[in-house]
């Protein structure tokens, strides 16, 4: 598939000629900062789209990615993965005829659309899933940014989109048109943070009124997981956190029972007393391996555990064999919530606008210029979602 160039279709504006002179955030290194910078996207292909930002969610992965903790990334990169903004250019192979120039998009993870999961209705556990999102290049290792100077080219295709570029040339897998004309802040970590802990409640986990559920961890996605609970109705609802405000915020959003471990040292015990013998579902947004055994034993019996917190590399975790087979409890990875975010994103985005997912209540809006301020706030625990306007 060739480069692209604005004489060649009507829906480029000749404003947007390739190259495109833009800036973005990059990370010249691992551990290096994150620095704006100005930049070329030196081509755009017929399957791919020209996104001006609008807004962008920071999610804890940015900070794992910009510290080099993921072996697939190579750099120089531009990361952001939770982008929000406006059409300034579409190819013309994009099979959603329906996008415009102007359209208003939200952003989210890329696909390949051949394997045998993402033909099958689950894109969010797409076979090259790694290769082509974190990887942060096409499929054909290629990639549209440079340095302004052209001497060394940038990854720009994280997730598809890398939205911490300021205009980013974009994925068509990755584009979810928005279902109303004008973008709230809340809307763009949907594409990443708010759709993983809702869809793994609504999509996969689906408990009934009868059940329970523990979600350990309350940040942005651990409490898009409880209030996706809450709008399902569950029975018991127990959040478990160290930070006593993020406790307080969960009994808002529905929490039934909240547990500190620094004040409740055995948590499974404490789990097992508020169910009667255990949780029906729960779910480990933290990625620690010593939370996540404990999500397990905090089971009752034909009790689920769901994974979607990023562990570290090569950890493994410990469960009772015997106890795990007698109570036949399950242990699953989740990414993504198992959502097709082009149906599931404008799902969201209705239950919010209803007050039935209140995530605006999580965010903080940040501009592009106080990018280091939100970075040290999210580390500190000060903000739940920070989002970041250009």
């Amino acid at each position: 598939m060739g480069e692209y160039h604005a004489s060649e279709n009507p829906n480029m504006d000749d404003q947007y000629r390739f190259p495109v002179h833009t800036e973005a955030l990059v990370v010249d290194s691992p551990k290096a900062d994150f620095v704006m910078k100005p930049i070329v996207l030196n081509d755009m292909r017929e399957d791919e789209l020209l996104v001006e930002m609008t807004y962008t969610g920071i999610c804890h992965t940015d900070i794992v990615l910009q510290q080099g903790l993921l072996p697939m990334v190579d750099f120089p990169a531009i990361f952001g993965h939770e982008g929000a903004g406006k059409v300034l250019a579409i190819g013309s192979e994009v099979k959603d005829k329906s996008i415009k120039i102007g359209d208003s998009v939200l952003l989210s993870f890329n696909v390949c659309g051949e394997c045998r999961q993402c033909r099958a209705g689950h894109p969010a556990y797409c076979h090259n899933h790694p290769q082509i999102n974190h990887n942060a290049v096409r499929k054909d290792r290629s990639t549209p940014a440079a340095s302004q100077d052209g001497s060394s080219s940038i990854r720009s295709q994280y997730f598809g989109h890398s939205s911490f570029s300021k205009i980013s040339v974009v994925a068509e897998r990755s584009v979810v048109k928005c279902p109303q004309e004008e973008i709230l802040p809340s809307f763009a970590p949907l594409g990443c943070g708010f759709q993983t802990g809702a869809g793994t409640v609504l999509n996969v986990l689906k408990p009934t009124k009868d059940d329970s559920i523990a979600v350990f961890g309350l940040g942005a996605v651990g409490l898009a997981a409880l209030m996706a609970a809450k709008y399902l109705d569950a029975k018991q609802i127990i959040a478990v956190d160290l930070v006593p405000e993020k406790l307080n915020l969960a009994k808002e959003f529905g929490a039934t029972a909240t547990i500190n471990p620094k004040d409740v040292p055995d948590v499974v015990k404490a789990t097992k007393e508020l169910t009667n013998g255990g949780v029906d579902f729960a779910i480990d947004c933290t990625g620690v391996v010593a939370v996540i055994e404990q999500c397990i034993e905090a089971l009752g019996p034909l009790g689920v555990a769901a994974g979607v917190g990023v562990p570290p590399v090569g950890r493994k975790i410990q469960i009772d064999p015997l106890t795990f087979l007698l109570e036949n409890k399950r242990y699953i990875g989740v990414i993504e919530g198992d959502s097709v975010p082009s149906e599931f994103i404008p799902k969201l985005v209705e239950m919010q606008q209803e007050g039935l997912f209140p995530v605006e209540k999580l965010c903080r809006i940040y501009d592009i210029a106080d990018f280091d301020v939100a970075i040290a706030d999210l580390k500190a625990g000060k903000v739940i979602k920070p989002v970041i306007e250009f």
